[in-house]
């Protein structure tokens, strides 16, 4: 028996269904939760192939076939041994109803619909979101550009990109390994070859070692290093690259605040804190001035707790929490200023074609909460209880004094001034529809709407 879901985009049909063809679709429609991973596009909807990595070493592999533009095309699961046990067949219809396109997904497969129903439910919340983004955009000037990136395979890169292939740019992978095609570039982090940015608009620098870890000797070098001298060395190639980069995008960090300011609301202009991210965060948003100094707008995008399933603290938190046994840290009352991932692939996106928006950028969500909400929130998101807190002596055992007091400890109360000031719209401004996006989790009435 066939299995539909349905859903109305507020976009024209052949808006709509261009979307699809673009490079990175597949990716923006991958729910996050999903144990698979994106292994190779198709090239095209009429005969290409999608290949997705799944568990123990699984392919499944999607043969796409049925094109006919902007109406439908029809994705087949080709692949043994997958294709005898789990038959599936993915037709995509597009309908116009007036000036919006009803988006209609019918597959005919085994699999309970209860399985499938939260992810298409994202699929269409996803690229009705992305939709609207990118048509902000639009009307706010921007364009397609070409943008190299360092990092791109990380959290955010791994968003980013796609996001911003979907939106018609071309996006130039700045790799550390041997380039495996015309959109890769080899980066040395210590001396970038001359040409590395010839014919790019814009830079967005992403790369650095994770902050997370025991701060011991080796993991404050590892962080420092990854990060001071490649951002200069990029700034100032930027800078005397001619018919080069307009605008210098850099990764940056809430830790300038330092660990713990109380209840202070921290804007853009507040001091900055003490502490050794503190110091870190200030020599690296040093070392891209060299691109301001050079005359290109610098933004640095100073991130507070990215929320996604796949990295960051919600990666640690989640099966904790599922499985029952999360609760609060210690006592509770650390401000935890928080980002979902999508929002800041908006932030980075309006940082890229935003003339206006130059310095230091708080990329949090405009309403932080402390870390007992934190808890509670995402347990009702699971509907699990959360009643089991975690030690203070935890975090110190595993991050060390240092690390538990500007990690784990962290209190920061972060405001997005000079976004909120641009009149920007997060997708998600509270955190439990956040979380609910991101892991899957509807309201149980949700299901008994028509289409869900």
């Amino acid at each position: 028996m066939p299995q539909t879901f349905s859903s109305v985009v507020p976009y024209p049909r052949p808006e709509v269904f261009a979307w699809h063809q673009q490079p990175g679709a597949i990716h923006r429609l991958t729910p996050p939760w999903a144990p698979l991973r994106v292994v190779q596009e198709a090239r095209s909807l009429a005969d290409g192939e999608a290949v997705l990595g799944l568990p123990l070493g699984l392919r499944w592999v999607a043969r796409h076939s049925g094109c006919r533009p902007p109406e439908q095309f029809v994705d087949e699961l080709v692949s043994a041994p997958l294709r005898w046990v789990l038959p599936w067949r993915h037709t995509h219809d597009f309908r116009a109803e007036g000036d919006h396109t009803r988006i209609t997904d019918t597959v005919q497969t085994p699999v309970p619909r209860a399985l499938l129903r939260s992810m298409f439910a994202y699929r269409h919340r996803q690229l009705g979101m992305d939709l609207a983004a990118q048509a902000t955009a639009r009307n706010n000037g921007d364009r397609p550009r070409v943008v190299a990136m360092t990092g791109s395979s990380g959290l955010v890169g791994s968003a980013l990109a796609p996001f911003l292939t979907t939106a018609g740019y071309r996006v130039v992978r700045l790799v550390r390994g041997r380039p495996q095609g015309p959109d890769e570039r080899r980066w040395d982090p210590q001396a970038p070859a001359d040409d590395l940015l010839r014919g790019v608009d814009a830079v967005v620098h992403l790369a650095g070692a994770s902050i997370a870890g025991r701060f011991d000797d080796s993991h404050r070098a590892a962080v420092r290093g990854s990060r001071i001298g490649p951002t200069r060395a990029l700034a100032e190639l930027a800078g005397r690259t001619s018919g080069g980069p307009e605008v210098f995008v850099c990764a940056s960090a809430i830790g300038c605040y330092g660990p713990d300011r109380g209840d202070e609301v921290l804007e853009e202009s507040s001091a900055p804190g003490d502490g050794f991210l503190a110091d870190v965060v200030a020599d690296w948003e040093n070392a891209a001035s060299a691109a301001a100094d050079a005359g290109l707008r610098v933004v640095q995008v100073r991130t507070g707790l990215v929320q996604s399933p796949r990295g960051g603290t919600l990666r640690l938190f989640y099966p904790l929490f599922a499985a029952g046994l999360g609760g609060r840290l210690d006592h509770g009352r650390m401000w935890q200023s928080w980002i979902g991932i999508d929002d800041l692939v908006d932030v980075y996106h309006r940082a890229l074609y935003d003339t206006a928006l130059s310095g230091a950028v708080n990329a949090v969500a405009p309403q932080p909460v402390r870390n007992a909400t934190y808890a509670k929130t995402l347990a009702t998101v699971l509907r699990r209880p959360a009643v089991l807190p975690v030690p203070a002596l935890g975090p110190r055992l595993l991050l060390g004094r240092q690390g538990a007091t500007e990690l784990a400890e962290a209190s920061q109360r972060v405001s997005p001034a000079a976004l909120l000031a641009r009149g920007h719209r997060f997708r998600h401004a509270t955190l439990e529809p956040a979380l609910r996006h991101l892991l899957g989790r509807e309201h149980a009435e949700a299901h008994r709407r028509p289409g869900a």
